[in-house]
């Protein structure tokens, strides 16, 4: 009989081969054979730690959201560079969680609305934060921002070969990263228009729009 460490370490390995194949193949096409078979382990052993895929998927949810959670609290501008070096130490683990994340939401899972408010709330609170404290520059909807601010990031880490591939990368890695490091925070940081001709007049168009909100 196993120990309970041992268990542990077979349960670890489970969740971790179904978070790999979840993320890439996706739920339906996701078998407990599969997955058993990347751990190592007999399909039978799954059945006696999760009990089903649902359990198991659920169990793979709850791992990746605290992943998620622990490193949206570290994006704050205290830990940004912890968050840079966490990347780079792993950066296929960290874009396979990422990939992970973006499955469930293509798949509208239970978890999907789970992730994306925990992702959001947190990047709000980061950015009522700073307007509080004088960090970063008031806007005309916080709420909204932080939807931008999650959807870039997360468009960041699944960018897709082809546009890696137009800054001369085979894929997405640290080196283009790199490259979009400074540019970012150069538009964060200064803006990208000179002036604000284009906000006026979207600002005019959406005030003129009937479904221009209470």
């Amino acid at each position: 009989m196993c120990s309970a460490s041992s268990d542990l370490t077979a349960q670890a390995k489970i969740r971790n081969a179904a978070i790999e194949h979840l993320a890439r193949d996706g739920f339906q096409k996701t078998n407990l054979s599969v997955i058993a078979a990347t751990a190592g382990v007999s399909p039978g052993l799954v059945i006696h730690h999760f009990g089903s895929k649902e359990k198991l998927r659920s169990v793979c949810d709850d791992h990746v959201l605290r992943i998620l959670v622990q490193r949206a609290d570290n994006a704050r501008p205290s830990g940004m560079q912890d968050l840079f070096r966490e990347y780079l130490s792993n950066p296929e683990e960290y874009r396979l969680q990422m990939r992970y994340m973006l499955r469930a939401i293509e798949e509208d899972t239970p978890a999907a609305a789970t992730f994306v408010d925990t992702l959001v709330e947190e990047s709000e609170e980061i950015l009522r934060a700073g307007i509080a404290d004088g960090s970063m520059r008031p806007s005309s909807d916080v709420r909204a921002l932080a939807v931008l601010s999650v959807l870039n990031s997360v468009a960041t880490l699944t960018m897709p070969p082809p546009l890696a591939r137009a800054l001369g990368y085979e894929r997405f890695g640290p080196d283009v990263l790199r490259r979009l490091a400074l540019p970012t925070l150069e538009l964060y940081t200064h803006g990208l228009l000179t002036d604000d001709t284009a906000l006026k007049a979207t600002r005019a168009a959406l005030d003129e729009s009937p479904q221009k909100r209470d």
